[in-house]
């Protein structure tokens, strides 16, 4: 585990504070699809993601799902954290993206660490400014981007984040993340897929020129 701690977070963290995640954080190793976070949970843990990608949703009250931001290796969720530290429940869905491997830092080690680390304090002040900023992004998009637009943007952070040109994602799923509906997705990948920007398969969607 100090291995892989010291591969991703080597850079951010001062040894000490590495061996200490090593000493408390419990190691998981995820499938992709597996919901690691769900609305209405309470959280006893905050995960550092060691490799592979978490994508972070939330729910309107009809049920349906927006795709806020993804994590990456080196990040955490710091609407997790702010969970934690508040003992709320969550607001937000976990699901990962890919395989990943992550570690659970119990909350109790949170606030002992914020006093004891500066690195840490650095880490939670940072992760909170980014994913502030996804979420600023992610606003932006909903109201002044068009949807086409947003589709394009979503397929290549998608192709971005599983290191390749191949989306396994149904139209429905894709609708579901873009808070949009199957029949204006898929109108939309049509057009995309005429312009030689996309191959639309059956169970597949492979990206050419985006």
């Amino acid at each position: 585990m100090i291995q892989e701690l010291t591969e991703s977070y080597g850079g951010i963290f001062e040894k000490e504070l590495i061996n200490e995640i090593a000493q408390v954080g419990t190691f998981k190793d995820v499938p992709e699809g597996h919901k690691l976070i769900e609305i209405g949970d309470y959280i006893k843990g905050m995960p550092l993601l060691i490799s592979g990608a978490i994508k972070i949703l939330r729910e309107d009250n009809d049920g349906d799902e927006l795709l806020l931001y993804y994590l990456e290796k080196g990040d955490t969720c710091s609407m997790t954290m702010a969970c934690c530290m508040g003992d709320s429940k969550s607001e937000i869905r976990a699901i990962t993206e890919t395989d990943s491997k992550l570690i659970m830092v119990p909350i109790q080690k949170m606030e002992e660490w914020t006093a004891k680390y500066k690195s840490w304090r650095n880490f939670v002040f940072n992760s909170y400014h980014e994913r502030l900023n996804e979420l600023l992004n992610t606003l932006d998009s909903i109201a002044f981007d068009k949807m086409d637009a947003r589709l394009v943007n979503y397929l290549k952070e998608k192709s971005r984040i599983n290191k390749g040109n191949i989306i396994n994602n149904t139209h429905q799923e894709i609708a579901y993340e873009l808070h949009s509906s199957r029949v204006v997705i898929s109108r939309l990948l049509k057009k995309l897929e005429q312009m030689g920007s996309i191959e639309l398969h059956r169970n597949y969607i492979k990206i050419l020129d985006l």
